[in-house]
């Protein structure tokens, strides 16, 4: 691990988030806190912690690598279903043995687990994913039959735990028709699962975006991940939000930050260039910072030349091309710069922010992608 800079996670945002959201779930919706792609960037160990103390009770990722991970922490102080990878072989006896949920969408998976279970004399907690019109995974209907048929005939060691789906961009309106025909495709097949005797016991769908815009899918289950960690799924969501609530204040907070600090101050004359290749040329006699973060540590190159940090109170430009470990930023207004000044790369400082939403801004990724980018190796830290 280094050193070079840190992320520090602000419990109290994350109680903010989940007090809002709680609130606007219907009752008893079961809150299920999506923590794949390391808790969005966020650390799994450090962020589930965090999301135990405030009575989560339920965790989705997508592998069981992260299942294990989440389990060090919870151990059985809550549920941990997996939605993606499994290797048959190697995972499932674990999973089944330690009452680990997991998603079945194909009949390799479904008869794996069968004879997992029948070695183990355990019942595998199964939710099957059906497919709606997302086209991903989830059985097609000319399945259902035959898993139907599977479910019943195989109950003393499958436990038909869930129905889900996903749907297929449910943060754009322009996705709404294409969202409304999965909400009706999914009633249609747990209409078929009910009249087979195959009541699941819990049904759900929605991610953050589809809980928001489409609340009659929060059913019994709400699978959120980036919310819970201070962002909105896109603007036409916080817009929609808004509109609907007559409100223009962002309830959520943002949990992580990116701290930093100046490794070295230089002059540059005019004429120069900065950094590698010709990218960035003085136009005037210039003072320069350099940061030990690049794109290594998730700070990518696409924000050369147009990145924005915070020092000493003041938004400074990220200037020439982001180098593996460092970058260089235009410091020439601030008077008292000096070595080991704190550099805020997402966060607060005085009365100034960067958010991910910056970011994306300037450099056309999304805030899950940004985040999921930011390195393992940097410390997470959780803020008293």
């Amino acid at each position: 691990m280094h050193n070079n800079s840190y992320l520090e996670l602000d419990p109290k945002a994350y109680k903010i988030n989940i007090d809002f959201l709680r609130k606007h779930f219907h009752k008893g919706v079961l809150f299920s806190s999506v923590v794949k792609g390391n808790a969005y960037g966020h650390s799994i160990e450090k962020f589930v912690e965090i999301a135990v103390a405030e009575k989560v009770t339920h965790f989705s990722v997508f592998d069981s690598n992260e299942a294990r991970r989440v389990q060090a922490v919870v151990g059985e102080k809550a549920t941990v279903m997996i939605m993606g990878w499994l290797s048959n072989e190697d995972d499932l006896p674990w999973v089944i043995e330690n009452n680990i949920e997991f998603f079945v969408f194909e009949k390799h998976r479904l008869t794996a687990a069968l004879a997992s279970a029948k070695k183990l004399g355990k019942k595998a907690i199964v939710h099957i994913e059906v497919e709606t019109g997302m086209n991903r995974t989830g059985f097609n209907s000319s399945e259902l039959k035959w898993v139907q048929d599977f479910l019943l005939k195989n109950a003393e060691f499958i436990e038909f735990k869930g129905l889900c789906t996903h749907f297929a961009g449910a943060e754009s309106i322009a996705n709404y028709f294409r969202i409304k025909k999965q909400i009706d495709r999914y009633d249609e097949i747990y209409n078929q699962f009910c009249d087979k005797g195959l009541k699941p016991k819990q049904k759900h769908a929605a991610c953050s975006a589809a809980a928001m815009m489409y609340p009659e899918t929060q059913m019994d289950m709400v699978r959120i991940g980036i919310m819970q960690y201070g962002f909105w799924s896109s603007p036409e969501v916080l817009v929609n939000f808004y509109n609907t609530k007559r409100k223009n204040e962002n309830p959520l907070k943002r949990v992580i930050s990116w701290k930093s600090e100046v490794m070295s101050v230089k002059k540059v004359k005019r004429g120069e260039f900065v950094g590698y290749g010709t990218s960035f040329m003085a136009d005037a006699n210039m003072k320069i910072a350099c940061v030990p973060v690049g794109y290594a540590h998730g700070y990518g190159r696409s924000l050369s030349n147009v990145g924005r940090v915070l020092i000493n109170g003041e938004r400074c430009v990220v200037i020439g091309s982001i180098n593996m470990n460092m970058m260089v930023i235009d410091v020439t207004l601030l008077d008292n710069i000096k070595r080991n000044d704190e550099v805020v790369l997402i966060g607060d400082q005085a009365d100034k922010q960067l958010s991910v939403s910056s970011f994306s801004d300037y450099s056309n990724l999304l805030n899950y992608e940004l985040l999921t980018r930011l390195s393992a190796d940097i410390p997470r830290i959780i803020k008293n």
